[in-house]
């Protein structure tokens, strides 16, 4: 005796939409990393921002951090949609 209801069509462009949702808010969070990863390089290499080169390290510091935040929030909202939907 199943109790589960059948998903109509609205219901599944509700999940991709909400698949798509998490990709973007994923590239945000790359996009993000690129410019700090970026822009800590850009100050270390640059002969006249001398005086901000601990800011460059801080910069390269966070920006693994940041990617690696957005890859698990990628993987845990996809795990959560699959189990919720049961897709």
């Amino acid at each position: 005796m199943e109790n589960e209801t059948k998903l109509i069509g609205r219901d599944w462009l509700a999940i991709e939409r909400t698949k798509l949702a998490n990709e973007r808010t994923f590239l945000a969070y790359f996009r993000t990393f690129i410019v700090f990863l970026g822009t800590g390089l850009t100050i270390l290499k640059l002969e006249f921002f001398t005086d901000l080169k601990s800011f460059g390290i801080v910069l390269l510091t966070i920006s693994p951090i940041i990617l690696l935040i957005g890859l698990y929030r990628l993987i845990r909202v996809k795990k959560n949609i699959k189990r919720h939907y049961k897709i």
